[in-house]
């Protein structure tokens, strides 16, 4: 559980989290996940669970928690309503390894905890240097604490990577302007239902600040005879029109009941269809971005221990990749040499004839010829 890349489910239409999970994501890890546990083991062991499914806050549902231990599969989430801090003294250190390999520790506690629907769940808390508390609970009764935890914050990899290929490889980007027709079986929001659940909710808080207008409209101390008038026709003006926004809410309310909630593409109203981005080349441009992600992963791993903030590691390859260099070509010793330049910080310059070095040692060809690729540093 590292937060690695496994699979990809398209939507024209989200859903929600649970639905995908439920209808495409887990039809799919059924088919093309290993088999960790035997029927056997799982037959004498209740608490026990094939596999682990680790999600955001989104997936926070107690019948889906139910729904998922019933077919052995355990969750791990966020806890979305966490309730008070927990005592600080019942958090140890513990030291951890993190999905990246990075040594750190963690301020971890755990208790049990039972869910709205009566599900006993794991909850694990960590507590950060500052003294917030994040809440994860799980269906996992196997696992050791540590291990859960070390998984839950590697989705944290998952972010952190949409986010850096959104800056610098632009895989939220268009590749092509087509569109194709959305499947006529998809459900979508019913546009009259949303419309009349937006006026309730509109007229639900005017409703109640004329709720908190009308309960300031008190006689705290007598006043004068001819201000009293005045008050009472305040008063009654803002009764009135309490009881005409109670009026309209239950009409409304009525309205969006006898209303269907979700309808089929192809019972939308003319005006309110839509069609879908193509689907058929981003796809395969995306798996390129990814490819060319992991290269610089590789290339970043060998780095990192030589440079003073390991954190530049990427900044420095985009840096060299951005760069001029010199290519010169030798049909009789069957290279192709490639001269980069130095950079403006030459402190740079080790950890640059590192890659030089490493990249030599694999004697990679350029693509379609028999040239063998050289990297140097410099003019020498």
């Amino acid at each position: 559980m590292d937060g690695q890349p496994f699979m990809v489910i398209n939507k024209a239409v989200d859903p929600g989290m649970i639905k995908v999970i439920e209808n495409d994501i887990l039809p799919q890890l059924e088919k093309r996940l290993p088999t960790f546990v035997n029927a056997e083991e799982l037959k004498s062991d209740p608490l026990l669970h094939r596999f682990t499914l680790v999600c955001d806050r989104e997936s926070y549902s107690p019948p889906f928690f139910k729904r998922m231990k019933a077919q052995r599969v355990a969750c791990l989430t966020y806890h979305k309503y966490p309730g008070e801090n927990w005592p600080e003294e019942e958090f140890l250190p513990y030291a951890v390894t993190l999905s990246s390999g990075e040594q750190t520790q963690l301020n971890l506690a755990e208790r049990g905890h039972c869910l709205s629907n009566g599900l006993w769940v794991r909850e694990i808390r960590k507590l950060s240097q500052k003294g917030h508390q994040t809440s994860i609970i799980g269906t996992d009764y196997r696992s050791e604490m540590i291990p859960l935890a070390v998984a839950m914050f590697a989705r944290w990899s998952q972010e952190n990577f949409f986010k850096y290929c959104r800056e610098h490889f632009g895989l939220d980007k268009l590749v092509d302007y087509c569109i194709e027709p959305v499947s006529e079986s998809v459900k979508v929001v019913n546009p009259e239902y949303r419309r009349l659940d937006s006026q309730i909710r509109s007229s639900q808080g005017k409703l109640n600040r004329l709720l908190a207008r009308f309960a300031t409209l008190t006689l705290d101390a007598p006043i004068e005879p001819d201000k009293v008038e005045p008050f009472l026709q305040k008063k009654t003006i803002c009764q009135e029109e309490i009881e005409a926004f109670q009026v309209q809410i239950k009409t409304l309310k009525e309205k969006r009941k006898q209303t269907p909630h979700y309808l089929k593409v192809k019972d939308l109203p003319e005006e309110e269809q839509f069609q879908q981005l193509s689907t058929k080349s981003k796809p395969f441009i995306d798996t390129i971005k990814m490819i060319a992600y992991r290269a610089e992963t590789a290339m970043a791993n060998l780095l990192r221990e030589t440079l003073s903030r390991p954190d530049e590691v990427r900044s420095l390859l985009r840096a060299i990749y951005s760069s001029e260099a010199d290519l010169i070509p030798d049909h009789e010793q069957g290279t192709l040499t490639v001269k980069l330049h130095h950079l403006a910080n030459r402190s740079y310059d080790v950890a640059i004839q590192k890659l030089c070095d490493e990249l030599n040692s694999t004697e990679t060809k350029f693509p379609r010829t028999n040239l063998r690729m050289i990297f140097k540093l410099g003019s020498k």
